[in-house]
């Protein structure tokens, strides 16, 4: 395989590959910790963090399990799922409540208990935007409709629509548009910016530079980038296809279309079920009837 473009030096971070290792391994997880702070500004100080298992088994066997991409705990064990996801799903924001609710149940204790809850955040680095508004970021929270009070604050659902961060190298203010400006542009930059000298994007730099990589990591790069390059470039045509059709039916039909191809090439390359489901969202059980 050599999907690897020889002009590139970092990793793209929307792969599956990049996201999961700069943001969810032991080694670099002074990373998402620098993420995470720089993202609540102030609100929350994590000093270190714990990651917890992925897998989430569900009560029943019946039921559904969930996979986050990153979950991880501070030390005053507040939860935090951290998602990246490539492309709008139509239930998008329910799976987002869906996931949430296993690391509220897993808080759970035998015998006698109060019922008092750590904080639980779910977090989005979404690759496409929900809709026109200009904000890039989205804070949501469970409110009273009549006082438009906080009803409920341990729990927040916050979105990062990265199309609509646009700032460029020289409007970096906060170490946050800086984290921003290096997810987006990650894999087009060649030299380090000027901006992004700082100890933490350094160590960002080095852990995704491709030319380090162990062949084994080479390998796993090479296929999450296919994958996300064969995602992208269906999407880009399903949407050209149904856009020249002059009608929203076309657009639904060219994304279902899409998404199925997609599903249908992963499994003739040997992916998982739960893998493919993960990448295109269709449910197990529709996968293994393609």
């Amino acid at each position: 395989m050599d999907y690897v473009n020889s002009h590139e030096r970092y990793v793209n971070f929307y792969t599956d590959f990049a996201f999961k290792k700069l943001f969810g391994t032991e080694a670099n997880k002074e990373l998402l910790i620098s993420f995470l702070n720089a993202l609540f500004a102030g609100k929350e100080d994590i000093k270190d963090i714990t990651y917890l298992s992925t897998e989430n088994l569900p009560d029943a066997p019946r039921e559904r399990r969930a996979v986050f991409d990153v979950y991880c705990e501070s030390t005053n064990g507040d939860k935090f799922l951290i998602e990246m996801q490539k492309a709008n799903q139509e239930y998008f924001k329910d799976r987002s409540i869906y996931y949430s609710t296993f690391p509220i149940r897993e808080q759970a204790k035998r015998g006698e208990w109060d019922y008092q809850l750590k904080r639980v955040y779910a977090i989005g680095i979404l690759n496409f935007t929900f809709d026109d508004k200009e904000d890039f970021l989205t804070t949501a929270k469970i409110c009273d409709l009549k006082t438009k009070e906080v009803f409920y604050d341990k729990l927040t659902f916050i979105y990062l629509e990265m199309p609509k961060f646009r700032k460029q190298e020289s409007e970096l203010k906060t170490l946050f548009d800086k984290w921003l400006y290096a997810i987006k542009n990650l894999d087009k930059l060649y030299e380090k910016p000027v901006a992004l000298q700082e100890k933490v994007f350094l160590r960002l730099f080095e852990q995704a530079e491709i030319a380090k990589f162990t062949v084994a990591e080479m390998q796993d790069y090479e296929t999450s980038l296919k994958i996300f390059r064969d995602w992208y470039s269906v999407m880009k045509t399903q949407k050209k296809e149904s856009f020249n059709e002059g009608f929203e039916e076309g657009i639904e039909k060219g994304m279902e279309k899409g998404v199925k191809i997609t599903a249908r090439n992963m499994k003739a390359k040997g992916f998982s079920a739960a893998d493919i489901a993960e990448v295109t969202g269709l449910t197990v059980e529709e996968i293994e009837r393609l």
